[in-house]
């Protein structure tokens, strides 16, 4: 296995995070560099100049000016641009050639200014810094240059950083953008975390409601019974004890399943269990008779079978609603109408007499009617409960029959 492409990488990235975290570091560096790199005899020399008495030397102090500017570059961008420029000026006014070596601080603090300002502030600094240096160099040459040397070098090579500047630009901005779109899907996902962690919290909140409530209110109806009965008619007692047996049994097994999502934090998506449908609904009516409540239940149309949220959905309806009557109404009979249509089940629970009793004033608002719409909206329906004006209360609920 090649291992320098991964060695590069990885020495590359570090000279980058080096560099952002020590800048004071690289900036000297790079001034010891230049400073060096313009002393040395072998680049400038009296043969690139038009005046015979001015040796390289002569160009050594605007050079070194220049380049100790670039020291202030990321505090002052335009001030160090145009101090190089008004340095590579001069070394120009005094008839030197202007190589890319002297445009080398210029080009520099182009490079620092075009990726900090807006790019049309970049330009003019270009225009104005091009401008400077050529004709500082027409003037101090006399034309005796080439002219591609004395016009290209300065017009070519200080555009130089203003294109790298904007590829530098187009790449913080592609980066900030994915950055951008990183941190908006981890925002997404943890909104969508808690929505999904509220959803399952109405949901269990939902069946440990329908648990207490159906089975608490049924075991209570049960007990005032057998106690009236056990007066008066001894008899009949032990069978509705025996129901009330069967009651509380069922209250422990359901309410044990709903507290069981609880334990399971990793699986959101398990059913409860046992998960009835209208199958039992006649079970349920049995319960209900035991409490001194006689349910009718009338079906109409052809009776098929139900997706399971559907099936689950209208069975807690005509639970919740017979509670209520069994905790709110004086009436002892209720009935139940399932209508089945094309797409479309409609379920109607309803006490045809009897006047709701008054709650007490500690109890507070329920739960039931907003479980019951709840539940109705979760499988695409919807929920219309409220007093008849014959007397008595109705309950009407119209879910879809998906296939």
């Amino acid at each position: 296995m090649d291992w320098t492409p991964r060695l590069e990488r990885v020495m590359t990235s570090s000279w980058r995070h080096f560099g952002k975290d020590h800048p004071r570091v690289v900036d000297v560096a790079l001034t010891v560099v230049l400073l060096l790199a313009v002393s040395g005899p072998a680049v400038l020399n009296a043969g690139l100049s038009t005046t015979d008495n001015l040796t390289w030397e002569s160009a050594i102090p605007p050079a070194v000016v220049g380049i100790m500017a670039l020291l202030w570059r990321r505090s002052f961008p335009r001030t160090v641009v145009v101090v190089t420029a008004l340095c590579a000026g001069v070394a120009g006014g005094f008839g030197y050639l202007i190589t890319p070596l002297l445009l080398t601080p210029v080009m520099i603090a182009l490079y620092e200014l075009a990726v900090r300002v807006p790019p049309r502030t970049a330009w003019r600094f270009y225009l104005a810094t091009t401008v400077l240096v050529l004709a500082s160099e027409v003037l101090g040459g006399q034309g005796v240059y080439p002219w591609f040397l004395a016009v290209l070098n300065p017009i070519l090579f200080l555009l130089l950083p203003i294109v790298l500047a904007g590829f530098t630009r187009l790449r913080q901005d592609y980066v900030a953008a994915v950055t951008a779109r990183a941190e908006q899907a981890e925002k997404n996902r943890e909104e969508e975390a808690r929505h999904r962690v509220a959803e399952e919290r109405v949901r269990i909140a939902r069946e440990l409601h329908d648990v207490v409530a159906h089975h608490l209110a049924l075991a209570n109806a049960q007990a005032g019974t057998a106690a009236y009965l056990s007066r008066n008619r001894s008899d009949h007692v032990e069978p509705i004890l025996a129901e009330l047996t069967v009651t509380t049994s069922a209250a422990l097994r359901e309410l044990k399943a709903a507290v069981g999502l609880l334990r399971h934090l990793d699986d959101h998506t398990s059913p409860l269990e046992p998960a009835p449908g209208l199958g039992q609904l006649s079970e349920l009516t049995d319960a209900f008779a035991s409490a001194g409540l006689d349910v009718e239940v009338v079906t109409d149309g052809e009776q098929r079978e139900l997706p399971p949220d559907v099936d689950l959905t209208a069975y807690r309806i005509v639970q919740e609603a017979l509670t209520n009557v069994v905790k709110h109404a004086t009436t002892k009979t209720a009935a139940v109408r399932l209508t089945y249509g094309r797409d479309r089940l409609t379920v109607i629970v309803e006490n045809d007499t009897g006047l709701p009793s008054p709650a007490p004033a500690s109890r507070g608002p329920g739960f039931g009617i907003l479980g019951m719409r709840e539940r109705a909206e979760s499988t695409g329906g919807r929920l219309h409960a409220g007093p008849r004006p014959e007397g008595g209360f109705t309950v009407r609920t119209e879910l879809p029959i998906r296939p």
